[in-house]
């Protein structure tokens, strides 16, 4: 009698479920040990082959993630600060530059005077014109040729030293000025004023109710001109306008002003303010030095000036 031999065939299993090798009946997947023979289930053997927090033998190992400590980041946070720092400094400080520029501008002190010109040997500058009545410098008796050697106490040589004095002057500080007037040395007091103070007096001449005098000469035909055999100079018309009041007066072409209204003449710009500053239909007398060549004659002629 044949005896037929039993093949024990692998049951299907669930998702769950493993087969002992041993005696392969189907077991969950969560035990250990198989409940009929008591064999270790080969699935089950990452349970004591050292693999830790779950993990499957055989399964490859998970890398762990190094995570940055505080002090890493507080570094990090720092840096980036300091450089958005820097950056924004390098951006708003030249804007800052321009606007302090624009907003505080320099503050100077004036004196009353139309500009200063260098000389020739360097040692002094010479004052262009008085530029408004009751200015300081009118008040302290200075005039258009005057040349200014010293201003409080210091020397001065050329135009920029002038202006960087008056702006490093405080307003309304008394200061002597030492000037050079027709080869002699003078000295005088004045004192400062501010751009408002420099600018009101300069409103309130161009707007007297009275206006502008006239006295009938083209002042673009003018020349500041040494007078011959003296150490003054004086301010040459040399275009008199006909039937005005200097033509009327008896002044002629090539006349040499020298005084005017008592006021002495050097520049052909005092000699403009000074016209400008009389009062219309006043008498002015008019000092001039008239002749040929070196020789000149003195003449005093009353002019009765108009109005423009």
């Amino acid at each position: 009698m044949t005896q037929n031999s039993e093949v024990s065939m692998p049951l299907p299993t669930a998702a769950n479920q493993t087969i002992c090798s041993n005696c392969h009946s189907a077991m969950p997947s969560d035990l250990r040990f198989c409940r009929n023979c008591g064999f270790r289930l080969a699935d089950a053997m990452g349970a004591y082959t050292g693999s830790q927090h779950g993990e499957i033998a055989g399964a490859p190992a998970k890398a762990k993630r190094r995570r940055m400590s505080g002090l890493s980041w507080l570094f990090i946070g720092l840096l980036v600060f300091f450089i958005g720092a820097a950056a924004f400094t390098a951006l708003i400080a030249p804007v800052r530059q321009r606007q302090s520029s624009i907003s505080t501008p320099a503050v100077k002190s004036y004196i009353g005077i139309d500009e200063v010109n260098n000389t020739e040997g360097g040692q002094a500058v010479m004052l262009n014109a008085v530029s408004v009545p009751n200015g300081p410098a009118d008040k302290a008796g200075l005039i258009g040729g005057d040349l200014i050697v010293k201003v409080d106490g210091q020397p001065i040589s050329n135009e920029d030293q002038m202006e960087d004095l008056m702006e490093k002057t405080p307003i309304g500080k008394t200061i002597e000025i030492e000037y050079v007037r027709d080869g002699e040395k003078k000295s005088t007091k004045l004192t400062t004023i501010s751009q408002d103070e420099y600018r009101k007096l300069g409103r309130e001449f161009e707007r007297r109710p009275e206006g502008r005098a006239q006295f009938g000469y083209e002042d673009g035909d003018t020349e500041r001109v040494a007078v011959p055999g003296t150490n003054i100079h004086g301010v040459r018309l040399d275009t008199i306008l006909r039937s005005r009041p200097a033509d009327i007066a008896g002044i002629k072409d090539g006349d040499i002003v020298i005084e005017f209204d008592g006021v002495p003449i050097r520049t052909t710009d005092e000699f403009l303010m000074r016209v400008r500053r009389t009062l219309p239909y006043s008498t002015v007398k008019v000092v001039v030095m008239r002749g040929e060549g070196d020789v000149k004659e003195k003449l005093e002629i009353p002019v009765k000036m108009g109005k423009q």
